[in-house]
């Protein structure tokens, strides 16, 4: 009998995605270890219903698909475009150095990675073509670097390339969701970097349905937030159209963040202007549509992609999820400057180190609801995660899969 395949429209996928951030919220008050180790309502709403997907699939009683790529492209450009909005002058200025030292450790980090799919996929006896694709082509790439560079492993002889990158991509995801708020409350408690001042505790007690870092808001503040937002991507989308006619790749998302610190800049412009309440009707906006982006990205995972992955690629993955916890601690937080900005990139790093950007931003918000914001960690991060490892990433993939070639000829593979 074959399975029925149920089609969820872009509303559907819309609502399904807002009941799981629902969800996942009321979880985490019901069960206060998941607001404890600082786990995401839209991660753990978003998990729990994509394992309901693969009982389903699993029993034989349908296969769930859904219609949401477009929905989360406007969601995804919108967060990146609050992200630029948040980018004050200060913040330009002090946040270029941490650019340059981030962008370094990402891409060590991608060449690291690569090198422990080689070398443990050695030990494992796993062709070398295979091993990389659980290297940074899934991890610090995603699905999206997975798609673009599994078919040149499968040219290269290795025929079930696609499906081991897209099952370790999935499994970076996941991971990446979840390791990012226990890792960051670690960091935070192990070094002090709590905040006294916040409550008597240390600790900024979450309010539900009360904003814990920010002014009152009047409702003219969000419509105007949103309507600054949706013509950030007018802007944005103007940028990437003479950027491609030039013959230059940038990506959508990166060019949308451009037209944020633009609106950012021209307010701040403006002189005997108070725009604290504008400028947080933004935060709200992008965080609005970065829990609806992780929600349905989540919900929509084939975790029976998994099954297939077998015991070596899965200890390899394993390897990669383990790996980035040191690093990111011992390398980013010390790296950084062993503060709590540093504390939150580290944070940021275990994000999209294990597959997407918006991990990094969710589970950075969960830590910084917990304890407080940090301007420069939600600066450096997406710039970093969004657009320049994709550049380095792409760069160190291309070498490491001729070395994995080369590699498997020597074998006879």
């Amino acid at each position: 009998m074959e399975r029925m395949i149920i089609k969820l429209s872009m509303f559907h996928t819309l609502a399904l995605g807002v009941l799981s951030i629902w969800f996942g919220d009321w979880l985490r008050a019901k069960f206060p270890f998941l607001k404890k180790y600082c786990l995401p309502g839209a991660v753990v709403g978003g998990t729990i219903f994509a394992i309901i997907s693969l009982l389903l699939y699993n029993a034989g009683i349908c296969e769930l698909q859904f219609d949401y790529k477009v929905a989360n492209s406007l969601f995804y450009c919108i967060f990146f475009a609050a992200s630029g909005a948040a980018a004050s002058l200060s913040l330009l200025k002090t946040g270029g150095k941490y650019v340059v030292l981030f962008c370094i450790s990402a891409a060590v980090l991608a060449a690291l990675q690569n090198g422990i799919a080689l070398g443990l996929g050695s030990v494992l006896k796993v062709p070398p073509l295979l091993s990389m694709m659980t290297g940074s082509i899934p991890m610090t790439g995603g699905h999206g670097n997975a798609a673009a560079f599994a078919p040149i492993a499968v040219q290269f002889g290795q025929s079930n390339a696609m499906e081991a990158a897209i099952a370790a991509a999935t499994f970076g995801l996941i991971s990446g969701a979840i390791i990012g708020g226990p890792f960051g409350r670690f960091i935070v408690r192990r070094h002090h970097l709590e905040d006294p001042a916040l409550d008597g505790k240390g600790e900024m007690e979450e309010e539900s349905g009360k904003s814990t870092m920010g002014n009152l808001m009047h409702k003219g503040d969000v419509v105007q937030a949103m309507y600054l937002m949706c013509f950030a991507l007018g802007v944005g989308g103007a940028v990437f159209t003479v950027l491609k006619a030039l013959h230059i790749s940038f990506p959508i998302h990166v060019c949308c963040m451009f037209a944020g610190i633009l609106i950012r800049l021209f307010f701040d412009a403006k002189k005997g202007a108070d725009h604290t309440a504008l400028y947080e009707g933004i935060d709200t906006v992008g965080d609005f549509s970065l829990g609806l982006f992780v929600s349905m990205s989540i919900i929509s995972m084939k975790l029976w992609t998994l099954a297939g992955m077998g015991l070596q690629l899965f200890i390899l993955c394993m390897a990669q999820a383990i790996f980035i916890i040191f690093y990111s601690y011992f390398v980013d937080f010390f790296g950084m400057g062993k503060n709590y900005d540093a504390a939150v990139i580290a944070v940021g790093h275990t994000g999209f180190g294990l597959g997407a950007v918006p991990v990094s931003m969710v589970t950075m918000t969960a830590v910084c609801k917990k304890y407080r914001y940090s301007k420069l960690a939600f600066f450096v991060v997406p710039v970093i995660g969004g657009f320049l490892s994709n550049i380095t990433n792409a760069i160190i993939i291309s070498k490491f899969l001729d070395i994995a070639h080369t590699m498997q000829m020597a074998m006879g593979l």
